[in-house]
């Protein structure tokens, strides 16, 4: 996994060179290319299928200008890059529906701007990305941002919720309560924040292509499977 990370981390850089030195000689900058977002249940692998995903469309493109990165925490710091933002605003990126009177009150005191702000920010990027292609986005509603954009491949990841615990359990050394409520609190926080941001169910099944539960389907079948819709689309196109 550490392998993974580290090498789709670097394909992150040639992601961004690539597109750099296209935009210097002229060409017209990459559009309608695939790209897929994964939205996940907490501790449903979400980050891990990324990780892998990318790497297996990168063995497996057949173009050699394509190139494919992971946003997940990358995204936020993109964010904050774009908009120059104080390092003390990357606390409020994350995904989580900031109360009302707590908002106001930030926005008063000059702590942050009004999370909507954010929250537009985090979707301008999202679908700029999208529209340049060979990504794959997790997490904040990227889905729903995306929907009108073509190519894209709209993941959904689930499981039960006591394998989800053990497996923060095991993955951030907690204990099982710690970890149920971690799981749990997350899960909240991602239901809420796609409900107020977005006015949608997280749970709406009509909001994903392919809906995948990993108590069922081993993490290498659930990549192989996404990687297929993708390349599938592709040919259609």
């Amino acid at each position: 996994m550490v392998k993974i990370q580290k090498r789709t981390e670097s394909n992150i850089s040639v992601w961004f060179k690539h597109l750099d030195e296209s935009l210097k000689h002229g060409h017209k900058p990459r559009e309608n290319m695939p790209y897929v977002t994964i939205s996940r249940e907490s501790g449903a692998y979400g980050n891990t299928i990324a990780y892998m995903l990318a790497e297996y469309m990168q063995k497996r493109e057949r173009r050699q200008d394509a190139f494919w990165a992971v946003f997940d925490k990358e995204l936020m710091k993109k964010v904050m890059d774009e908009n120059k933002f104080p390092e003390g605003y990357k606390k409020y990126l994350d995904e989580s529906a900031v109360p009302a009177i707590q908002d106001i009150v930030g926005e008063i005191l000059g702590v942050h701007p009004p999370h909507e702000t954010l929250v537009r920010k985090i979707s301008e990027t999202i679908f700029h990305l999208a529209w340049l292609g060979n990504v794959i986005l997790v997490g904040q509603g990227a889905n729903i941002i995306t929907q009108r954009l073509p190519r894209g491949v709209h993941v959904r990841l689930v499981a039960s919720l006591e394998n989800r615990v053990k497996h923060m359990q095991d993955i951030m050394d907690i204990s099982e309560k710690e970890a149920r409520d971690y799981v749990i609190k997350e899960d909240r926080n991602r239901h809420e924040y796609i409900k107020r941001y977005f006015h949608k169910d997280i749970n709406d099944v009509s909001l994903y292509d392919i809906i995948i539960n990993l108590d069922t389907v081993a993490l290498e079948d659930a990549v192989r499977a996404i990687g297929e819709m993708v390349f599938k689309g592709n040919e259609t196109l």
